[in-house]
């Protein structure tokens, strides 16, 4: 499973790229969260008011639906970029050097494919549901309140086309490595230790700067 990792920096080109592309995920990160902060406060509010007011929030359930996109998709380009999804590390952590390049780079590229076909996919389950002559430009709505379903559909190939340039540059980034031959390369999540993980959380929490433990 998915362990700590870090992601190297430096002046060149890949790695600008590399920071301008986080900077956008942390934005996407942040409404996603924002999102998860929402459905808290509407679930007080109809709680709250189903005992103590007799009304509830109408179309919770609708607005649920509408904030689900947001959660599961808007932070998934941040997690690929720091490590955070699920990979087999016990075997990633046993292969050095250009045979690890190689083994993550064709991995990610199978992603890659992957992602590539859901955003076409995607994108055409968007555009059924979008219409600019129907009313709310949606030819589909919740069945509780009727709110418009294409801007949640939307989300799905907007988050997955940010992932996908996240994968292309960590391509980038490894097959620079496999060719070079790098011990160290940028722009892609490096695999830490757990005493690395340790120091690096601990390091975190105290302030201290690094090396200074």
């Amino acid at each position: 499973m998915a362990g700590g990792a870090a992601v190297l920096e430096d002046d060149s080109t890949l790695s600008r790229l590399d920071r301008g592309l986080f900077r956008l995920e942390g934005w996407l990160a942040l409404v996603s969260g924002l999102a998860v902060f929402s459905l808290m406060l509407m679930a007080v509010w109809t709680v709250g008011g189903r005992n103590f007011f007799g009304a509830p929030l109408r179309g919770y359930v609708d607005w649920i639906e509408q904030a689900m996109p947001l959660i599961a998709f808007m932070g998934i380009s941040f997690t690929q970029r720091v490590g955070g999804h699920i990979r087999m590390d016990m075997v990633v952590g046993v292969l050095k050097g250009r045979v690890l390049w190689g083994a993550e780079f064709v991995t990610t590229f199978a992603v890659l494919i992957l992602m590539v076909l859901l955003v076409w996919g995607s994108w055409a389950h968007f555009s059924r549901s979008f219409d600019f002559g129907s009313p709310l430009w949606s030819r589909d709505s919740s069945m509780d309140i009727a709110l418009p379903l294409w801007p949640a559909k939307l989300l799905a190939p907007l988050a997955f086309s940010v992932l996908c340039l996240r994968l292309v540059l960590q391509l980038w980034g490894y097959g620079r490595a496999f060719v070079l031959n790098l011990s160290e390369p940028v722009a892609v999540p490096l695999v830490q230790s757990a005493a690395e993980i340790a120091a690096a959380e601990a390091e975190t929490v105290s302030g201290a700067p690094k090396g200074s433990l």
